[in-house]
């Protein structure tokens, strides 16, 4: 089996963790892979669509295509597979109005003519069935190899509050910066961390900005006592995989999130983390766990569990070559 994978970037955070990590296990299995940048110039473009018939599937990462140029592409390849992780009919949570007319008919035109989908989510699968039924769910993965156990040694100094992310998910956190001003009133004994490419200040709460870079993501997950992941409830939003929350679980980091989409999956109120919708609950459930060491510990074991259970590469990658195995086949069968 050929396969050749479009993507937008090698270090964009959904292009790893959806793609390229599973890249290894496919290749034990004997699949041919073969990775591409999404072209920007028009004959980049037809070079890399008319190259398409030497393999037996594409796949596409999250792209939408205006329908002209997907037709084109869509006769060229022998099968399709597309793999999205983010609500990409919608318009994003800054938006006033979220819906999009452009971006319906792109995904509508493209998600028909598809052999397969795998959605990060059940909202983005409820999006697909309207126009496809050949669609499957394989939730954002992590590779726990990458990751050792928690440490057991108590940390000295302020409780850390750490948010990790790229700077277009950076407004969540913008909006909680007011509640954790007013959380540091009565409490000052934590810091706030911010691992991204941007930062955010604030008149009272100290804030240690740290850029993300690949070789300390881990170092910084595992600096972080408590893990934060804010969203508002809005389409974009309930198309998120929780990509921060399996980072901080896996590091044994406890979770306090708004329960929006896959949120609510990710984090069992109470168990792994707490879920905060307003205020009062976002107030009371960090002070809990600011000021409680054993409960963060006993949540960030319960959260690591979770993500054994069923987000790991070694749960979801031979969900994917089966996917990809069985696409082919019925390929060859048409």
């Amino acid at each position: 089996m050929r396969v050749a994978f479009l993507i937008h970037s090698m270090e964009v955070s959904g292009c790893r963790y959806r793609v390229l990590q599973y890249l290894p296990y496919l290749q034990g299995q004997g699949v041919e892979t073969s990775i591409h940048l999404f072209p920007k110039r028009a004959s980049d473009k037809l070079r890399l669509y008319r190259s398409l018939a030497r393999y037996d599937l594409f796949f596409v990462h999250r792209r939408l295509f205006p329908p002209v140029e997907f037709w084109y592409l869509r006769r060229q390849a022998k099968r399709i597979v597309f793999d999205f992780d983010d609500a990409i009919m919608y318009r994003s949570s800054r938006s006033r109005n979220p819906y999009s007319l452009s971006r319906r008919i792109k995904f509508g035109y493209m998600i028909r003519r598809m052999d397969y989908i795998i959605a990060g989510n059940a909202f983005l699968k409820s999006e697909v069935l309207p126009y496809n039924p050949k669609v499957e769910v394989i939730p954002t993965s992590i590779e726990l190899s990458q990751y050792g156990e928690g440490d057991s040694e108590t940390k000295k100094g302020p409780v850390t509050v750490g948010w990790i992310g790229s700077h277009s998910t950076l407004q969540y956190l913008e909006g909680l910066m007011p509640i954790l001003e007013r959380i540091y009133e009565v409490c000052p004994h934590f810091q706030l961390k911010i691992v991204c490419d941007q930062f955010l200040e604030s008149p009272s709460v100290p804030v240690i900005k740290k850029a993300w870079s690949a070789k300390d993501e881990e170092a910084d997950l595992r600096s972080f006592d408590i893990g934060l992941m804010p969203l508002t409830d809005d389409p974009w939003s309930r198309g998120k995989c929780g990509l921060k929350i399996l980072q901080y679980s896996t590091v044994g980091v406890p979770v306090v999130c708004s329960p929006v989409g896959v949120n609510r999956d990710l984090v069992r109120d109470g168990v792994n983390g707490f879920w905060a919708t307003h205020e009062g609950e976002w107030k009371e459930k960090l002070l809990c766990l600011i000021r409680e060491e054993k409960l963060r510990r006993e949540m960030g074991e319960r959260g690591r569990r979770l993500v054994e259970e069923g987000y790991t590469v070694n749960v979801n990658a031979p969900r994917i070559y089966a996917l990809l195995e069985k696409v082919c086949r019925e390929g060859k069968g048409a």
